[in-house]
């Protein structure tokens, strides 16, 4: 075809592409019709079903629903048909598809503190989908190519969630949240509550963040932290103040709801931490009630928990060790599955030591580790037609054989669920309670089932940190 048939339709398409802005009633640069955006967010829903999971609490389910419609009968874009999903997920997160898909997680839901606090995240969310945040992003990425954005088209939802994963998850730089804080906080004050809650929320979240920062340096990893409120700007910004301000003019008569107590009993007994569903780490243990197995890792080394792996990491960071599992469909013996299934060759190999389980385990040459290729130890072991698969390595050869009997050790652990550790693979849930006189959170602390920075962790969940203390009477969230 000749270039000038290219250059013709892509101009048709950019001037197809200007739409009138919801918010604004401006002009905005677009490649998506709404009815396409709509199909883009239904299309992306099942992947991040399937990536965080939906947590199986219908009433709560029920309850952000409401709210959440409430907040949407008030924006710009009320005649979209809203979904409002707890996703179960321990990381303190929310954000929004296109078209009125909006998930937040139940590890945020933990930290907030009334339903005024709930709807300044929802609104912010919403904000995202009427000012067509993701569309907009989108339509920028694939404007250097308009002619290949046609063809994408045809599976626009699983585009769009790959192209934009970590402006959807992290947020949509300072200009786009600012806007999203001025709707959501003109939402709120549309539908009965104060905008101040938007600023209430971001304190909550802002010391969340900080110490969520300092504890992901202390164990080596990234934080995971919500992109919204306060991602791209600090509580103090001037300019997100004026914003929040700026909605007192679309306040209601009604006086404005709060609604701490009902919202904490809507969340009284809502899980805390990891899920039963994909196993739970307690200190150097690891506990899964599905799979009904237990494993121990070398003590102080931390543990990361993913629905396909749980991989444990020395403090120093100079080793790892990674357990996956897969079911066993044919009768072979663990040397025949390492063989056949891993195709690997073992050095020195043979059965774990110490394990009444049928083992395999050697050291095997592996192309691809956190430190290159490197001689690793493999173990497998089986457990109720299940095979326990470890891989284990060092930066070094000589951190390899230091640190190869506590890997043969862990993998030794692995056992069926005791009667007395059930209860533990049940995790952790939020206990909501009237506190009593004499109470502190560092006595709180000592009758806590959370292994680390207890006393810190009661205090952000109840909007105390860093030293604030509960009084007689109030209700407070603990950790049973």
């Amino acid at each position: 075809m000749p270039n000038r048939v290219y250059l013709s339709l892509a101009f048709l398409v950019l001037v197809a592409a200007c739409a009138t802005n919801p918010v604004t009633g401006g002009h905005d640069f677009v490649l998506m019709s709404e009815d396409q955006e709509i199909q883009a967010g239904r299309g992306a829903d099942p992947q991040v079903r399937k990536q965080f999971g939906v947590y199986d609490d219908p009433k709560l389910q029920a309850y952000v629903q409401q709210v959440g419609e409430k907040l949407a009968a008030n924006s710009h874009r009320a005649g979209l048909v809203y979904r409002f999903t707890v996703v179960d997920s321990p990381d303190v997160n929310a954000f929004a598809l296109p078209g009125g898909y909006i998930y937040i997680t139940r590890g945020i839901l933990a930290y907030l503190n009334s339903e005024a606090e709930l709807c300044a995240v929802l609104g912010h969310e919403i904000g995202h989908v009427t000012a067509r945040h993701s569309v907009r992003q989108y339509s920028k990425a694939v404007a250097g190519g308009v002619v290949a954005s046609i063809f994408i088209r045809s599976d626009l939802g699983a585009n769009l969630y790959s192209l934009l994963s970590n402006a959807i998850l992290s947020g949509y730089g300072r200009d786009n949240e600012l806007e999203a804080d001025r709707l959501g906080a003109e939402y709120l004050a549309r539908s009965g509550y104060s905008p101040s809650a938007m600023m209430g929320v971001m304190g909550v979240l802002k010391n969340q963040e900080e110490f969520e920062k300092e504890r992901a340096k202390t164990e080596g990893r990234e934080a995971r932290n919500y992109h919204g409120v306060f991602a791209s700007h600090p509580s103090a910004d001037q300019r997100l103040q004026e914003v929040v301000a700026q909605a007192d003019q679309y306040k209601t008569d009604a006086a404005a709801r709060v609604g701490r107590d009902d919202y904490l009993a809507r969340i009284d007994g809502m899980v805390f931490g990891d899920s039963a569903k994909i196993g739970v780490r307690s200190g150097s243990r690891f506990y899964h009630r599905e799979l009904n197995f237990a494993v121990s890792f070398p003590k102080g080394w931390r543990l990361e928990n993913a629905p396909n792996a749980v991989t444990a990491q020395n403090p120093e960071r100079d080793a790892v060790m990674q357990m996956q599992t897969q079911d066993l469909n044919k009768r072979v013996s663990p040397e025949e599955f390492v063989k056949n299934q891993l195709r690997l060759d073992l050095k020195s190999p043979g059965p774990v030591a110490g394990t009444e389980l049928p083992s395999y385990s050697g050291i095997a040459r592996l192309g691809k580790t956190p430190f290159g290729a490197r001689d690793t130890r493999v173990a497998v072991v089986y457990l109720d037609n299940r095979a326990y698969i470890f891989f284990a390595t060092a930066k070094t050869d000589a951190g390899l054989a230091a640190h190869d009997a506590e890997f043969l050790a862990s993998a030794r652990s692995l056992h069926a669920l005791k009667p007395d550790e059930k209860h533990l693979a049940e995790g952790l849930r939020v206990k909501v309670v009237r506190a009593k006189s004499g109470d502190t959170f560092a006595k709180l602390a000592q009758k806590s089932p959370v292994s680390n920075y207890s006393e810190s962790i009661l205090r952000l969940i109840n909007d105390k940190f860093p030293s604030g203390e509960p009084a007689p009477g109030e209700s407070i969230k603990t950790i049973q």
